[in-house]
């Protein structure tokens, strides 16, 4: 199993960016499909973007347009950019993995909070 660790959350106003970042290690991130989740406040996780080994990217309704998903499988990176952010982005969120034989992202880092003030 891979191991996740995100970072570059923070606060940031209405209309900045940020980029998120997350660490894999213990394993070619080459192998998984990857996605970020975000959870807000008394709201369930959801999927905000995914990126498989091959293949096109998929974003929430919520979030296209503005936010980008990448992968740099050298550096065992996946990255992503959120630009002109809103307050309903404010939220945990979390990076995760997933090998093409499952059926549910397996492995997870331990979020970070982006907090979007207006």
């Amino acid at each position: 199993q891979v191991q996740l660790v995100e970072s570059g959350g923070g606060s940031v106003q209405v209309g900045g960016s940020l980029r998120l970042s997350c660490a894999a290690s213990g394993s070619s991130l080459r192998l998984y499909r990857l996605g970020w989740y975000r959870q807000a406040p008394g709201k369930q996780r959801e999927l905000v973007a995914s990126i498989p080994v091959i293949g096109i990217t998929n974003f929430a309704d919520s979030v296209k347009g503005r936010f980008t998903i990448s992968r740099d499988n050298v550096k065992n990176m996946v990255y992503l950019q959120m630009n002109n952010l809103k307050p309903e982005d404010t939220a945990v969120y979390y990076c995760a993995a997933k090998t093409q034989l499952s059926d549910l992202y397996d492995s997870w880092g331990q979020g970070t909070l982006v907090t979007v003030s207006s």
